[in-house]
């Protein structure tokens, strides 16, 4: 398998994997929970599966002095509502006159309250442990290959390859809250490092590989022969693995219930993301910088504007 003799084409996919994503951003962005914004976010569920106007809904929150309910349908008979600050209290009494006035059992599934301060606090610490997760990982593998030449190429290669995997999840949650509403939450921030150091550490796997190939390799061999090899051996070990893992959370998606199937949904789309960027991008863009193959490039621009 040459892998490597079509970068360009991997690179290319890699975009269309991502460009939709990044329009999907632009145009609806990504709708933040009240773990960032603070607020008051109740999941309800009526039981005879008929969910009332979503007016009426709003109009019975107002008259508990909550005027910024933001109701919405769920699943079967679930209903889903946002607002602003709402303390236990209070979303008992309206889980009761929803009761009373709709002549239905409500069961209340989930109730939050996030102070605002609190949001600003955990948005703050969100960005920090994204940045802090990636200085750690380009350290890591420069401190892990101080013995091979240009170490630091393995590392800023790694980091590439995990801002592809992060910017598919980003664009993928963009895509998702339009269509299904799902909110950027905590568990969305989880999903996120933890597909960065899945992404990470298959990254490692195969550069560790070249690391001993390019140490046996004689003087002649060709980088890019010697980085080939390295991914073909390691294919197997990268698949299998990453399969066990998707399996697992498919699992999760079907029988784990609505409250995790945002995040598991998310790290799916992780895992298959990171396993393609290991195998088809981290390690070609070590190709790319050892041959310096951006100076063809440019060289063949500059020649024909001269012509």
């Amino acid at each position: 398998m040459n892998i490597v003799g079509h970068r360009y084409l991997y690179f290319g996919i890699s975009l269309l994997l991502i460009v939709p994503g990044l329009i999907g951003l632009v145009l609806w962005g990504l709708p933040l929970a009240i773990d960032f914004t603070g607020g008051g976010y109740a999941e309800l569920r009526f039981e005879n599966g008929r969910i009332p106007p979503l007016e009426e809904v709003r109009a019975l929150y107002a008259e508990f002095g909550v005027e910024d309910a933001s109701p919405r349908t769920g699943g079967a008979g679930e209903l889903l509502v946002r607002s602003g600050h709402l303390d236990g209290e209070t979303n008992d009494l309206i889980v009761a006159a929803l009761q009373e006035r709709f002549g239905d059992d409500v069961t209340l599934l989930r109730f939050d309250s996030v102070g605002p301060t609190i949001g600003r606090e955990v948005t703050g610490r969100a960005v920090w442990a994204i940045v802090a997760a990636s200085l750690g990982i380009m350290l890591y593998i420069w401190y892990a290959f101080r013995g091979v030449s240009n170490a630091h190429r393995y590392g800023v290669s790694a980091i590439l390859a995990m801002l592809h995997d992060l910017a598919v999840i980003f664009g993928m949650q963009a895509i998702l809250s339009h269509y299904f509403g799902w909110e950027v939450d905590a568990l969305f921030l989880t999903a996120v490092l933890t597909v960065a150091a899945f992404s990470v550490h298959d990254s490692i796997v195969v550069f560790d590989r070249i690391r001993e190939n390019a140490a046996r390799a004689r003087r002649k061999t060709p980088y890019e022969e010697t980085v080939n090899n390295s991914i073909v051996q390691t294919l197997a070990r990268s698949i299998n693995t990453q399969l066990t893992v998707f399996l697992t959370l498919l699992a999760l998606v079907i029988w784990g219930g609505s409250t995790l199937r945002h995040f598991v949904v998310i790290l799916m789309i992780g895992v298959l993301s990171g396993t393609y960027s290991s195998i088809f991008n981290a390690a070609p863009i070590l190709v790319v910088w050892e041959n310096e193959e951006w100076k063809t490039w440019f060289r063949r621009r500059g020649n024909a504007h001269a012509r």
